[in-house]
């Protein structure tokens, strides 16, 4: 089947939303998710779900969204000029998570759906997604653990499915104004359309379900590391770049701004507290100085 069924993505999207709130909550132990529900003035709508100052999360946020209109924006447009005046729809699930603790990693999520629709013609709809992972104070061990569970959602889709979407990861998630690596990345993907949309769709719903798997074992691994000022301090520090990937590289911040989506949810993955240092420069093979050095670089991980 290649006909678009875009009811049944959002329902997935809906519940997915419920799934990773309800894992987290628990997770933390702490506090729970606020919900906001809101409504789009172009058409749509949305919940934002928000944790705050939790055992384990500083800040949490998981987004879901359904947001349609008559003219693509220039960022989702200028790619594929051939969809500039179609009516479209987007929808997804978007998470950020900031933990209180620099040893457990800041992670990001989402699974997303678009389709674009003219009178006469067939539509053109694609799936995109995704989970990276950004450690302040990395191990080895976890990062092939991600790794490996990001591998093996992919194998029952085909074997160049992991090397493709894990160097994607790579390239996208890569500050080009700081030369360096967000993270260790994970999988991207975009404009998934092949090779039907029956599996196109079950390879989102592998890696929406798939994130708690990868991630939910490091933190139980890390919450408990004792840390103090210096190791928060880093944290902040590397929470800028977060912060300069997402204002100035991010399609999704890019198209949620120029669609007039709703601020608060869209800069909700920004963390809670950040800090810059001008011309930082780590000790010598000091914790921080092997980040960079060993991590923050593009690797084969398994």
């Amino acid at each position: 089947m290649n006909t678009p069924d875009s009811n049944s993505v959002n329902n997935f999207f809906l519940n997915l939303q419920d799934s990773l709130c309800r894992q987290l909550a628990e997770c933390d132990g702490g506090a729970v998710f606020t919900e906001d529900k809101w409504q789009r003035e172009n058409g749509g709508g949305g919940r934002s779900r928000v944790l705050k100052s939790g055992a384990l999360f500083e800040q949490a946020g998981v987004n879901f969204s359904h947001v349609c209109g008559e003219n693509l924006p220039p960022s989702a447009s200028a790619h594929r000029p051939e969809l500039a005046g179609c009516h479209y729809q987007a929808m997804g699930v978007s998470l950020v998570l900031h933990p209180q603790n620099p040893y457990v990693p800041t992670a990001h999520a989402n699974v997303r759906f678009f389709v674009a629709e003219k009178d006469g013609c067939e539509p053109v709809w694609w799936f995109g997604g995704g989970f990276d992972l950004t450690p302040f104070y990395p191990f080895e061990e976890d990062a092939v653990h991600w790794h490996t569970v990001a591998k093996e959602l992919c194998r029952p889709f085909g074997e160049e499915g992991y090397p493709r979407y894990k160097k994607w990861c790579d390239d996208y998630f890569y500050l080009k104004h700081r030369n360096e690596a967000r993270g260790i990345g994970g999988l991207f993907f975009d404009d998934l359309n092949e090779p039907d949309f029956v599996q196109s769709f079950a390879f989102t719903r592998a890696v929406g379900n798939g994130f708690t798997q990868a991630y939910l074992p490091i933190v139980q691994k890390r919450r408990d590391t004792a840390y103090g000022e210096r190791e928060r301090q880093f944290q902040l520090y590397r929470r800028g770049r977060y912060a300069e990937f997402n204002l100035v590289w991010d399609r999704g911040t890019l198209f949620g701004l120029q669609s007039g989506g709703r601020t608060e949810s869209i800069l909700m993955s920004m963390p809670p507290l950040a800090r810059w240092e001008y011309d930082y420069q780590p000790e010598e093979n000091s914790p921080e100085a092997v980040l960079t050095r060993d991590f923050l670089i593009a690797r084969d991980w398994v």
